[in-house]
């Protein structure tokens, strides 16, 4: 065998109890597990490596990553590959950059630069989810990527393909030509197909638009992951329009970032989880992942009323120039609840800055737009206007609506499993990038209990394997490939906090993919042995 973990605690991602075992790995499989006491002899090896109380799981997998362009530029990834996350899964909230055309691929690198950067530094040599795909494998010098990724087809940039940006419904013509490209990525590799149904243009699409995506979604064996209309005023409502959906598309439903957020929602878990609960008792395919903090984050541009942004990120610009048009803007967010503030009245104390892309504005970042308007003596939708002008809508924020009693009820679900949203930009991004898996071992499973950690490892391996449909992953089995993570349930911790985000965690020395050391020793090694993670059909 080329390594066996001697005496590891064995957590094999069921939510069985542990047992003690040596796991032999031999040419990036899990080759042989022998339990402790079992007869016969033990394996051989090359290399032994003597686990010492330490826990063996699956890799973790990171149902919602915003690593699109990350994996491309980065081939340390340590953000990720530090927690024990060996994949993640790419395209999420409807916009990514695959498929493009030239003129939409100029379009969505200028909209999510808040979340990846504008990508000057990356060859945008692709246009399909195919030409993607291949281009994670052959990075590097055709290495590959730091950690696996899978990518799901985002509905937003199909629709602005198609149509543009248009606040209108999809001609038939239109609505056929985007069925052929969510078909094409999906024949490419796809999983799935994602939305952000807050965002623009993905948001103009109405419910037999969505519907008619989701069946051919659906007939290649792919899911849907909807960031739904409201996470406020109307959540659950937004919720219940997905669920009814996809039924009716015939197609899997993954709720995206799943929380109750803002003070309308505060204790309303248990109304989602109701809902959710009767669906799943009809016959309902649901899963659903979230990330154990209370802020969210985002783009500064996203809480903008849909009109506002109707006609792409030029017009937004235009629009925010005007000052009569600007007023309108303030109303609707301060007053009447934009839509792209989940319908709630913006309450400028709860939205920090965690990232801006022109330099001179830096001094914005780690404050509040409440505290820098009280600091300039001016009202908080002049700071907010002059923000996205100045930085050309590049603002990135971290929303303090949540609330821990309904994120701890959420990730308590049968359904439920572990997703980041870690954007990585910015000069103090939201510290779940850096921390959510080992922040659900060590504070949700270890000091809070509230779930057990054979529990908390099934969350974040074998529930989000079953949902990718992938037939060698997520559980400690021969035969299943050897991304492994060893860690000490004793210790394990996030490093990063609210104030130092981009520390690493704590209690993590291995991690492998492959089979082979992506962390050793609590260290990042050179080992480059990501690839892409390809949909199989059921």
């Amino acid at each position: 065998m080329d390594l066996v973990i001697r005496d590891a605690r064995v957590i094999d991602g069921s939510g069985d109890p542990a047992i003690r075992a040596d796991v032999a790995l031999d040419g990036g499989r899990i080759a042989a597990i022998h339990p402790e006491g079992a007869p016969g002899p033990r394996p051989g090896a090359v290399r032994n490596l003597d686990a010492d109380g330490l826990a063996l799981s699956p890799g973790f997998i990171d149902m919602h990553a915003h690593s699109d362009l990350a994996l491309l530029r980065d081939p340390d990834h340590s953000a990720k590959a530090a927690q024990g996350v060996t994949l993640e899964v790419l395209g999420q909230d409807g916009l990514s950059y695959a498929p493009v055309d030239d003129r939409t691929l100029a379009e969505v690198r200028r909209s999510i630069a808040g979340w990846n950067g504008d990508g000057a530094d990356i060859d945008f040599d692709w246009r399909t989810v195919g030409g993607y795909l291949d281009r994670l494998d052959r990075n590097f010098g055709g290495q590959g990527i730091a950690v696996n990724a899978a990518y799901l087809i985002p509905q937003g940039t199909v629709r602005m393909y198609a149509l543009g940006w248009d606040d209108r419904p999809a001609t038939g013509a239109e609505l056929e030509r985007m069925r052929r490209l969510v078909a094409q990525g999906m024949e490419e590799g796809a999983v799935g197909m994602s939305s952000g149904l807050t965002y623009t243009p993905g948001m103009y699409a109405d419910d037999a638009e969505l519907t008619e995506l989701c069946r051919v979604v659906g007939s290649y064996g792919g899911y849907y992951c909807p960031h739904h209309r409201s996470y406020g005023a109307g959540a659950l409502e937004a919720y219940e329009e997905m669920v009814r959906l996809t039924r009716g598309a015939d197609c899997p439903l993954h709720l995206a970032h799943a929380t109750m957020n803002f003070g309308v929602n505060e204790g309303r878990a248990p109304d989602l989880l109701a809902l959710l609960d009767g669906a799943l008792a009809d016959g309902a395919d649901i899963s659903l992942d979230s990330y154990p903090y209370t802020p969210g984050c985002t783009t500064l541009v996203a809480m903008l009323p849909s009109w506002a942004s109707e006609g792409g990120p030029g017009r937004t610009l235009e629009r925010l120039a005007d000052p009569e048009t600007a007023e309108r803007v303030r109303h609707h967010l301060e007053v009447l609840g934009s839509d792209g503030c989940h319908g709630v009245p913006i309450e400028w104390d709860t939205i920090e800055i965690s990232g801006v892309s022109t330099p001179g504005l830096a001094g914005y970042v780690g404050r509040t737009v409440a505290g820098s308007a009280r600091a300039r003596g001016e009202e908080p939708w002049t700071t907010a206007r002059r923000l996205l002008t100045e930085d050309r809508l590049g603002t990135t924020i971290l929303q303090h609506v949540g609330h821990e009693e309904n994120v701890r009820q959420i990730m308590r679900h049968r359904v439920h499993t572990g997703g980041s949203d870690g954007i990585l930009q910015g000069d103090k991004p939201h510290p779940r990038a850096y921390g959510t898996f080992p922040q659900y071992l060590g504070r949700y499973a270890r000091e809070l209990g509230v779930m057990s950690l054979e529990e908390c490892v099934a969350h974040l391996t074998s529930r989000p394997a079953a949902r990718l449909r992938l037939p060698d992953r997520g559980l400690v089995r021969e035969g299943y490939r050897a991304d492994l993570v060893l860690f000490d349930p004793e210790t394990v911790a996030a490093g990063s906090t609210f104030e130092q985000p981009r520390t690493l965690p704590v209690g993590i020395p291995h991690v492998l993919i492959d089979g082979r050391f992506v962390i050793e020793d609590g260290r990042r090694t050179q080992v480059i042995a990501g690839r892409s993670v390809r949909s199989t059909r059921p």
